[in-house]
């Protein structure tokens, strides 16, 4: 099978991957759930090309994240519940409607300040045309008023969006240092259950953890996405500087020890803190 520019030759290769005895063992193997963590993930690296300005490794990213996509469709044509082209067409279908300043069948356009007003309009609608399809049974139950928070996000992101809802009716710290102090609370739980090593409920009590911190976030104004993008940053140059140093002395990373990286760390961390201290001085 020969590569090609039409998106039918990759369906192909998905269709052989997926063919029972004859395909993948590990493409057989996944489903929905397996795959999903993928497609984050690849969405994730079309946004890092995009931040890096590196056009090229974005044309290889969006060819991993339509990937997903056919894999999903893949997946959901053997249990006869939609194929490619039924995707291709929701969304060619979608967006005709959300612009009808643009492909209207009479004349008369939008002004931009009046766009986004018809986007909510019609997404509104096109989200109560879904709620009539489901089931009776789904569409008498309780209704949630976390409900519209979509599943699909980034699990920091969902986290702010649950609490964003929930705050509307009142349930919520007035406080960030009543949000500190759950987050000592959450802590002190992470130490008990080190103590009776279960690793089962340490996952619990971490994700308890990482939901406090994403609240104070949300107390302070910063955004958690955001704020661990710029931590992650901050190790990356730490460490850069770690290895750095090391290569000055002719040494490896195997061969220092931990409390020698430990210091080379802590200069590393003065070092930015007398540069922003200068920068703050010239202002």
């Amino acid at each position: 099978m020969t590569p090609s520019r039409d998106i039918s030759r990759l369906i192909e290769i998905m269709a052989a991957l997926r063919t029972p005895v004859t395909g993948c063992p590990w493409d057989l193997e996944q489903d929905f759930a397996t795959i999903a963590p993928y497609t984050i993930e690849e969405a994730y690296e079309v946004v890092d090309a995009i931040t890096r300005g590196d056009l090229d490794d974005l044309r290889e990213e969006l060819g991993d994240l339509l990937l997903q996509v056919v894999f999903h469709a893949q997946m959901a044509s053997e249990q006869n519940a939609f194929a490619f082209g039924d995707v291709v067409e929701a969304i060619t279908r979608k967006m005709i409607r959300r612009h009808p300043h643009v492909f209207a069948d009479k004349d008369g356009n939008l002004a931009p300040s009046h766009v986004k007003e018809v986007w909510d309009r019609i997404k509104a609608e096109e989200k109560a045309e879904r709620a009539a399809r489901r089931p009776p049974e789904d569409a008498a139950g309780h209704k949630s008023l976390l409900s519209g928070v979509k599943a699909g996000q980034p699990a920091l992101t969902r986290a702010m969006e649950l609490q964003r809802k929930a705050s509307t009716v009142g349930f919520d710290w007035n406080d960030p240092r009543a949000v500190l102090q759950k987050i000592r609370e959450e802590a002190n739980e992470i130490e008990a259950a080190l103590d009776r090593n279960d690793k089962q409920e340490l996952a619990e009590e971490t994700g308890d953890l990482m939901f406090a911190l994403v609240n104070l976030a949300r107390h302070v104004d910063a955004d958690p996405e955001a704020a661990l993008r710029a931590t992650n940053a901050k190790f990356e140059r730490r460490f850069a500087y770690i290895e750095r140093a090391l290569e000055a002395q002719g040494r490896t990373l195997e061969q220092a020890s931990l409390e020698e990286m430990d210091a080379l760390w802590n200069a590393a961390k003065g070092e930015e803190t007398a540069s922003e201290e200068r920068n703050r001085a010239r202002r």
